[in-house]
């Protein structure tokens, strides 16, 4: 008893139970959101397709290294996941005449069909997540998700580009 404090939680001398890690919570709750993702999307893209696709669907015209860095991935896989994108029919990738080691992409028609008719099921996903919260628990999480998100972005290893850093 000597290291718990009065609210019978661990006051840092032991070994936290791992659901008190809130690197565990997290991991956890990635699990579930790729699970519920799959749910909902099946198998036509992968949640980092997704985010590729409805980024660039945004920012048409951007190249593979501020796309990456919009999603937050390391270079090399948004090149690779690019290119898987580009075998579905979903983007094309142009070289850039003025760079030649750089790609300018845009999403083509099938891609845009395709994020308008995953619409409906990513808002299911979006409700299924955040099903065991309020409506105030809801836009509170989101709150303090994205805080925790942008003031450790520096500790990532593929950091988020700032939007406007970006353009």
């Amino acid at each position: 008893m000597d290291n718990e404090n009065d609210n019978g939680k661990n006051n840092g001398n032991e070994l936290l139970d791992l659901h008190e890690h809130p690197g565990h919570l997290l991991r956890r709750a990635q699990q579930i959101s790729v699970s519920i993702f799959h749910d909902e999307i099946g198998g036509e893209l992968t949640p980092v397709q997704y985010a590729l696709l409805r980024t660039l669907a945004a920012r048409p015209g951007i190249d593979q290294v501020t796309l990456a860095g919009l999603v937050a991935i390391d270079t090399s896989t948004g090149a690779s996941v690019c290119a898987r994108l580009e075998e579905k029919g979903l983007l094309e990738r142009k070289v850039i005449p003025h760079n030649r080691r750089q790609r300018a992409l845009t999403i083509t028609t099938a891609g845009t069909a395709l994020l308008k008719r995953l619409d409906p099921a990513v808002h299911r996903l979006r409700e299924r997540l955040l099903a065991p919260l309020t409506e105030r628990e809801q836009a509170q999480f989101m709150r303090l998700l994205d805080k925790l998100v942008l003031e450790n972005n520096d500790q990532s290893r593929a950091p988020l580009a700032r939007p406007d850093a970006a353009a």
